[in-house]
């Protein structure tokens, strides 16, 4: 049985379990017990894209919660929005290849959905939700405008056709995620490469599966 060693974050309405060797993977809840039951649900989702990285998936998992933070707004609003201490470690090269293939694996899930999805999704409870295209740009649109200058970099925002500026911004990610390799943030203010991969990846898996979800009759 394969140790998932988790870090939860528990703000004073949701909190959030994070898989900490799989950036991505990462689930939100009222309580920290149900996120953990969330990550768990989630296990064969993210299988999926533990395969398209090339990276080996456990087929039995336990969890084991090896740090607890105090949530803030952004945990309450429906973000992992803090690092944890043992993002601030050094990375081997091994660990980082393993990481940025498995964020490029969280991209190529989120493209492969949007692929398949339909324009318009189905609504949520309340009527809310974006479309598959503006959902599409807004992924975008945040690893350019929001993650991208947590890691130093300025990068354009790109329309949802323009696979050439995305596969170069996603190069640019990357290249960033491996000169953070020592932990410590690239610019003042910034956030070390291992929480950065896996706010990155969070995110674009989030939509992935919220598309995936409401795309379903």
């Amino acid at each position: 049985m394969a140790k998932v060693v988790v870090a939860l974050e528990i703000g004073s309405k949701r909190s959030f379990a994070s898989a900490l060797d799989w950036p991505g993977w990462s689930r939100g809840a009222k309580t920290p017990e149900q996120a953990i039951e969330a990550l768990e649900l989630y296990a064969p989702r993210y299988a999926a894209v533990a395969k398209r990285a090339g990276v080996e998936f456990p087929k039995a998992l336990s969890f084991d919660v090896a740090e607890r933070l105090k949530g803030d707004a952004s945990t309450d609003y429906g973000v992992p929005g803090r690092p944890v201490a043992v993002e601030s470690e050094a990375l081997k090269k091994a660990e980082v290849e393993r990481m940025c293939a498995l964020v490029e694996g969280c991209w190529k899930e989120f493209d492969a959905v949007a692929k398949k999805a339909p324009a318009e999704l189905r609504k949520g409870p309340r009527g809310g939700g974006r479309d598959r295209d503006k959902m599409v740009d807004h992924v975008l649109g945040a690893e350019a405008e929001a993650y991208a200058p947590r890691l130093g970099l300025k990068l354009p925002h790109p329309a949802i056709d323009d696979r050439k500026t995305i596969a170069a911004n996603r190069r640019a990610i990357l290249g960033a995620l491996r000169a953070g390799a020592d932990g410590k943030p690239l610019r003042e203010r910034g956030w070390p490469a291992r929480y950065a991969a896996r706010r990155i990846a969070w995110h674009a898996l989030d939509h992935a599966w919220e598309m995936e979800d409401r795309s379903e009759p």
